[in-house]
C-alpha cells in the first residue's frame, strides 16, 4: 500500500482509559479526515489491568454517543477483551491497524507490564495485525492534540516500512508541542525499576489499609531506553514482541542435561 492510497485504510480505536476519554478523541478527530475509524473502548476506566480479559462473567457491548454524539462501542470489559470482541464479533472486517491511547501518563520500562493501552495493543499483534500503543507523559494539561497529529502523519510510514508479525509499536510523547520536542528516538525497553512504596493508613473502622505509590521516573542506567528519551524531550518508539522467550537462554538451558537429571533422581528414589 502506498501513501496515495492510505485513505481506504481501516482503524480500530481502542484504550484502556475509557471511552469518553479525551486522548482516544484527539486520535479520532485527526486520523478520521483521512481513514476509516471505528471506536471500540472500555465504558469506564480500566488503566492498569494488564492482559486481563474476562472468563467468569458476560462482556457487554453497547453502542453510544460520545464526543459530541459520535458512535462507538462501550464494552464492559477490559482492553484486550474489547480488541477480542472487536475482531471475532463486532467488526465485519478486519482493521488494517489497531490504535490504544492516547494514554495519560508514560508507558515505558517495567509499566509495559502492568498497562492496558499497550495490552491492547499486544493482543491485536497476536491476531497478526499491525499495532500500536501511544501514551503522553505527564496528566495535567496534556498536548493530546499535538501527539495524534503527529500519529496521523505517520500512518503512511507502517504501509511503506515492514513491522515483523507479533510485534506493535509502543509510542511514548513528552508533554509538549512537537515544535517544542527533541526529535524521535527509537528506543529499547528500560528494565530500571521505580521506588516504590506502601503508605500505610487506618480507614473510619480503625482497620489498616495500604495506598500504593512510586516515583514517576527511575534514573535510567542506559541513553537507548524508552524513559531516558522522554527525559530529554524526545519521542520514544520502542518495537515490542509478543514472543517473551529469551533466545540466548534457550540455548544455554539445552546444556544443562535436564533428562540425565530426571533419570539420576528416579534412581535415587527407588532406593
Amino acid at each position: 500500500m502506498t501513501p496515495t492510497d492510505t485513505n481506504k485504510l481501516s482503524i480500530l480505536l481502542t484504550n484502556d482509559d475509557g471511552i469518553h476519554a479525551p486522548g482516544l478523541w484527539a486520535l479520532y478527530k485527526a486520523l478520521k479526515p483521512c481513514y476509516q475509524v471505528t471506536v471500540i473502548a472500555p465504558d469506564r476506566e480500566r488503566s492498569a489491568v494488564s492482559h486481563g480479559i474476562t472468563l467468569h462473567q458476560p462482556i457487554r457491548a453497547v453502542q453510544v454517543s460520545a464526543n459530541g454524539g459520535i458512535g462507538g462501542w462501550a464494552v464492559s470489559g477490559t482492553p484486550a477483551d474489547c480488541v477480542k470482541l472487536a475482531l471475532v464479533e463486532l467488526l465485519e472486517t478486519r482493521p488494517d491497524l489497531v490504535i490504544a491511547g492516547i494514554n495519560p501518563g508514560a508507558n515505558v520500562g517495567v509499566n509495559l507490564n502492568y498497562s492496558g493501552t499497550v495490552a491492547a495493543a499486544k493482543e491485536a499483534a497476536l491476531y497478526g495485525l499491525k499495532a500500536l500503543s501511544v501514551s503522553i507523559q505527564g496528566f495535567e494539561n496534556l498536548h493530546y492534540q499535538d501527539a495524534a497529529e503527529c500519529v496521523a502523519r505517520w500512518i503512511p510510514l507502517f504501509y511503506t516500512n515492514e513491522i515483523p508479525v507479533g510485534t506493535f509499536l509502543n509510542i511514548n510523547f513528552p508533554n509538549l508541542p512537537m515544535d517544542g520536542t527533541a526529535g524521535v528516538r527509537v528506543t529499547r525497553q528500560s528494565i530500571d525499576t521505580y521506588h516504590e512504596y506502601f503508605e500505610k493508613r487506618q480507614d473510619p473502622r480503625n482497620k489498616t489499609y495500604y495506598w500504593q505509590g512510586s516515583e514517576s521516573l527511575p534514573a535510567y542506567s542506559h541513553a537507548d531506553a524508552d524513559g531516558a528519551a522522554l527525559v530529554k524531550n524526545q519521542i520514544s518508539i520502542t518495537p515490542v514482541r509478543c514472543d517473551m522467550t529469551d533466545y540466548d537462554a534457550l540455548e544455554r538451558l539445552k546444556l544443562w542435561n535436564f533428562e540425565r537429571e530426571k533419570n539420576s533422581n528416579s534412581k535415587r528414589s527407588l532406593k
